[in-house]
């Protein structure tokens, strides 16, 4: 399995991410989380499921399969992968939600230190009654979750009514979407902007670690 490492090897926290369902680990919003956090000393390693790195082979473009098959190989990568200090697992949308339904199990085992999403996918995109934070009620590992106040997959209005575990801190990113894009006329801020605050904000939340 194929890792990219951004920041230096260090004694330091290791912050692991991965993919959303539709988009590479090396997209230009994974690309700048990993170089924002890694600029300010964080390790941050990425990884793709296997359904994502076969599309690089020429392999059809498949969906994700079920969530317990993505379950296994985040378990997987987090047993191949070398760090020395406390481990961070997350990810961007789907793979910030597979990270979540693991992390518990692994907190409990003092395999990992907290649990970082990027713009979690509450509910599915217009289906706000299908939702998927059961297993966030009673969550047990420290964890962060930076999600835009307009995002299509759980807004701050909707989340603000969902119980959700005392060990979850939310950062809200004003006006921002899915990939925590504001619209620039309205709030005067750019997407880069968002970003630049929430790399900040995670490298505060793994320090803590």
């Amino acid at each position: 399995m194929h890792v990219l490492i951004t920041g230096e090897d260090n004694p330091g926290p290791t912050l692991l991410l991965a993919h959303g369902a539709g988009a590479a680990m090396d997209t230009p919003f994974m690309e700048a989380v990993a170089q924002g956090c890694g600029a300010r000393g964080l390790r941050v390693a990425r990884f793709e499921f296997a359904y994502m790195a076969a599309r690089r082979t020429g392999g059809p473009k498949r969906p994700p399969p079920k969530i317990e098959l993505l379950q296994e190989e985040y378990r997987a990568t987090i047993d191949a992968l070398a760090s020395t200090g406390p481990l961070v697992i997350g990810g961007k949308s789907m793979g910030g939600r597979v990270a979540s339904l693991i992390a518990d199990d692994l907190y409990r085992a003092g395999k990992i230190a907290g649990l970082v999403c990027l713009g979690y996918p509450f509910h599915p995109q217009g289906k706000p009654d299908r939702l998927r934070t059961e297993h966030l009620t009673a969550l047990q590992t420290p964890a962060l979750i930076c999600q835009g106040t307009r995002d299509p997959f759980g807004t701050r209005g909707e989340v603000a009514g969902y119980a959700l575990a005392p060990s979850i801190d939310l950062f809200w990113l004003e006006d921002g979407d899915h990939d925590l894009k504001p619209r620039k006329r309205l709030t005067g801020f750019a997407q880069a902007d968002h970003i630049e605050a929430t790399c900040a904000r995670i490298t505060e939340f793994c320090a803590e670690f």
